[in-house]
C-alpha cells in the first residue's frame, strides 16, 4: 500500500511549484519585451501579433502535453499567457460587435485571450470599417452558423473590402431566455439577434406563441433591454445575463444541442504556411452550363480538399454568381498556386480571401 504523504507537506511542494512557475513566466514575459525591442529596431512596430507563430507554439504545447491536464485545457493556459506577455510588447485593439458580452466577445477572447483591448461595435460593417482604416489591428466576425448557415452580411463585406482572414475560431453557442419578469406568461415580447431567434424558433413556438419576436444588433443588446423594459425578455449567453443582470429562466433553448458559430479574424497582415491551414477564396462566374464543374474540377485534379462551398448573386451583373470557398492548405503550397492558375481560364474573378491556421481550440 502506498504511503499517504501528509497535507501539509504537499501544500508545501505546491507552494515551491508555484515559485518556480512564477518566477519562469516573468522570465518569458521579459523575454517577450525583448522580442518587442528587436522588432521595434528592425523597424516593425505596428503589430507584433503573428498568427502563424502563436499557432505553432499551441500545437507545440498540445504535443509536449504529458497530461493529467488535456491538451485543449494547456493550450488554453499558454493562449492566456502569450496574450499577457503579448500586451506587454503592445497591446492588441480587437473590435467585436457589442455591446458587452456578445458571443462575437467571447470569441475574440477565445483566440487572442483577454489581455487585450476589446472595441464594442454596433454591425459588422463597423467592425471592417475599423479594420480598414487601422482603428483596429483586428476584428472578429461571425461567418457561419452550424443549424442556420452563413452570415450574409459578412460574406457581403468581403465582396469589397481589401481585409484578410488571419485566423478562425468556433464556439459552441447556448442561448438562454432571461427575464426580470416572474413567469413566462408574463412576457410581451422578446429580443435577440436575427439568427438565434431563429435557432430557437422551436422553443418559442411551443412556450410563447403568438408574443412579438423583435431583432436587434446583437444578444447582449437584447440582455440590456430585457434588463430595464417592463415585459421584456431577450435570447443570450450566460455572459450577457451576468453583465446585464437579468435571471436566466430557461438554459439551453436552442433547437440543436450541437448548435455552433465559425468566426474569422480580420486583420491586415497575411499569414505565413504552418503546415495546417485553410485558404478562404472569393470566386466569380457567369451563370452557364458546366460553370461549377470549372470551378471545382482543379481543385479535385490538384487532390485539394474542398471543405465549404457558398454561392449568392453577385449584385454585379444579372446572373453573375459568387461562390465562398474554403479549402484545406496555404495559397502558397504548390498544388494550390498551380490549381488557382489554372481556375482562371474558367471565372472571371478570384480574390483569395486569406490563408490562415486552422482553429487549436
Amino acid at each position: 500500500m502506498t504511503d499517504v504523504i501528509p497535507l501539509p507537506e504537499l501544500r508545501n511542494q505546491i507552494d515551491a511549484i508555484d515559485q518556480q512557475i512564477l518566477q519562469l513566466i516573468n522570465q518569458r514575459a521579459m523575454l517577450a519585451e525583448e522580442v518587442a525591442r528587436t522588432k521595434i529596431a528592425a523597424g516593425e512596430d505596428s503589430c507584433f501579433y503573428r498568427p502563424d507563430r502563436e499557432a505553432l507554439v499551441l500545437r507545440r504545447i498540445k504535443d509536449l502535453n504529458p497530461g493529467p491536464l488535456d491538451d485543449d485545457t494547456a493550450a488554453r493556459f499558454f493562449r492566456e499567457l502569450m496574450s499577457a506577455c503579448l500586451a506587454l510588447e503592445k497591446p492588441l485593439q480587437v473590435a467585436f460587435l457589442g455591446p458587452e458580452g456578445t458571443f462575437t466577445q467571447q470569441a475574440a477572447f477565445k483566440h487572442f485571450g483577454h489581455a487585450i483591448c476589446t472595441e464594442p461595435v454596433t454591425t459588422i460593417e463597423d467592425i471592417f470599417q475599423a479594420v480598414e482604416s487601422r482603428r483596429c489591428q483586428f476584428g472578429v466576425v461571425p461567418i457561419e452558423n452550424s443549424t442556420e448557415g452563413v452570415v450574409t452580411p459578412t460574406l457581403d463585406r468581403f465582396v469589397v473590402s481589401p481585409v484578410q482572414i488571419c485566423g478562425e475560431v468556433a464556439i459552441r453557442i447556448e442561448h438562454n431566455f432571461m427575464s426580470n419578469v416572474a413567469r413566462l406568461s408574463d412576457v410581451t415580447e422578446v429580443y435577440s439577434h436575427r439568427q438565434s431567434l431563429a435557432q430557437c424558433r422551436q422553443w418559442l413556438e411551443k412556450h410563447l406563441p403568438g408574443v412579438p419576436s423583435i431583432e436587434v444588433n446583437s444578444n447582449a443588446e437584447a440582455a440590456k433591454i430585457a434588463s430595464s423594459k417592463q415585459g421584456a425578455a431577450a435570447i443570450a449567453g450566460e455572459v450577457a445575463a451576468e453583465i446585464y443582470n437579468v435571471p436566466i429562466l430557461e438554459r439551453g433553448i436552442e433547437d440543436q444541442s450541437d448548435n455552433t458559430t465559425r468566426f474569422v479574424i480580420i486583420g491586415q497582415l497575411t499569414s505565413t504556411s504552418t503546415d495546417e491551414d485553410k485558404t478562404s477564396l472569393l470566386i466569380s462566374t457567369k451563370n452557364h452550363a458546366g460553370a461549377l464543374y470549372g470551378i471545382l474540377q482543379p481543385f479535385a485534379k490538384h487532390g485539394i480538399s474542398m471543405t465549404k462551398i457558398e454561392s449568392r448573386p453577385s449584385r454585379q451583373g444579372l446572373w453573375d454568381y459568387l461562390f465562398f470557398i474554403d479549402i484545406d492548405g496555404h495559397q502558397t503550397d504548390k498544388d494550390i498556386t498551380t490549381a488557382l492558375e489554372e481556375l482562371k481560364s474558367h471565372v472571371t474573378m478570384i480574390k483569395i480571401l486569406g490563408s490562415y491556421p486552422k482553429a487549436i481550440l
